[in-house]
């Protein structure tokens, strides 16, 4: 007697459905943008219906910004979790700051500037971006401050972490056309002299 097949179960399944159209919806985002990304594309090149995808997702905002938080969430705690590796010494605000710069660094961020752009001449979008953006930022700046181990009550502290992130981004959006690793470290090096010089509450000279 032969046994029936194992199925799934359908929760399960939907988890798993899920997971590869934010995935996939990241990459499309990144290598085609806004206007090329669309659902279809998507659940083409996932492999799914279009039905599939609006199942899970009944808007294109809903797909795509739903990716870039999903993703985001997942690179935080990997950058947490590297940043806990870290060990203390002159290097680890350095190491630090390499760790925030690479956040803006890839697919990912590629994906979402692609997003926050379009979301500039969309109302729609707009009303979806700025919410996620906001959380998004916060849980940013509170990575940061954890990691550099911040005290925030010191005067200059807060605006040099807020710094670091714009710095960050700006590095992020440089390499986007052109890349200069050498360049690249000796700008986080530079700024990690200056944020450990505004961490220990002494005067920038």
């Amino acid at each position: 007697m032969t046994s029936a097949p194992v199925r799934e179960p359908r929760q399960h399944r939907s988890r798993v459905t899920r997971a590869k159209l934010l995935d996939t919806a990241v990459e499309v985002l990144a290598e085609v943008g806004w206007l090329g990304g669309t659902v279809t594309v998507v659940a083409e090149r996932a492999s799914v219906s279009r039905g599939a995808v609006q199942h899970h997702f009944p808007t294109r905002e809903d797909l795509f910004t739903a990716a870039i938080d999903h993703m985001a969430g997942d690179l935080f705690a990997r950058i947490r979790l590297d940043g806990t590796r870290i060990p203390p010494g002159p290097a680890h605000t350095e190491a630090v700051v390499d760790a925030l710069v690479s956040m803006f660094r890839g697919p990912l961020y590629r994906a979402a500037l692609n997003l926050w752009v379009a979301a500039v001449e969309d109302d729609t979008l707009r009303a979806r971006v700025v919410p996620l953006d906001r959380r998004l930022c916060a849980a940013m700046y509170d990575m940061a401050v954890d990691l550099l181990d911040a005290d925030v009550s010191r005067p200059g502290v807060p605006a040099a972490v807020e710094g670091t992130l714009s710095l960050a981004r700006g590095l992020g959006i440089r390499e986007l056309l052109t890349e200069d690793e050498a360049c690249r470290r000796a700008i986080v090096r530079q700024w990690a002299l200056h944020l450990d010089t505004v961490l220990a509450g002494r005067t920038p000279a």
